[in-house]
C-alpha cells in the first residue's frame, strides 16, 4: 500500500467541505477556489475541481453566474444556493464528530 495513496483519498474526501466553505464565505472563480486551497496546503489541480463544481451545481448545491473579466475571458462566478448552505451545516456537523473521534482515538493510540 502507498502512502501518496492513502493521503490523496483522504484530500478528497475533505474537498467538498472545503469548497462549500469557502464559497459560504464569498462566491468565487474556480482559480480563486484554487488558490484558497493551495494557501492552506490543500492543492488541488483544475481536472480535479471542475468536475467536483459540476456535480455540487447538478445537485443544486451551488449556483454560478457569468461576469466579464478585464483581462481574458468571461469567468465563472460560484455561490452556494440555500439548499447549499444547508447541506454545508449539515457536513460541518458531521465533520466536527468526525474530527472529534479521530483526535480522540489518535491520541490514545499511544497507550
Amino acid at each position: 500500500m502507498k502512502l501518496e495513496n492513502t493521503k490523496a483519498q483522504l484530500r478528497k474526501g475533505i474537498l467538498e467541505l472545503c469548497i462549500l466553505s469557502i464559497l459560504k464565505e464569498k462566491e468565487a472563480y474556480p482559480s480563486e477556489i484554487i488558490d484558497t486551497l493551495k494557501e492552506a496546503k490543500l492543492i488541488v489541480v483544475e481536472g480535479t475541481l471542475y468536475p467536483l463544481l459540476t456535480r455540487l451545481k447538478n445537485g443544486e448545491l451551488l449556483t454560478y453566474r457569468w461576469e466579464e473579466s478585464p483581462s481574458g475571458p468571461p469567468r465563472k462566478y460560484y455561490s452556494l444556493t440555500k439548499m447549499g448552505e444547508a447541506f454545508l451545516e449539515e457536513l460541518s456537523i458531521t465533520w466536527d464528530e468526525l474530527n472529534t473521534a479521530v483526535t480522540q482515538i489518535t491520541k490514545n493510540d499511544t497507550k
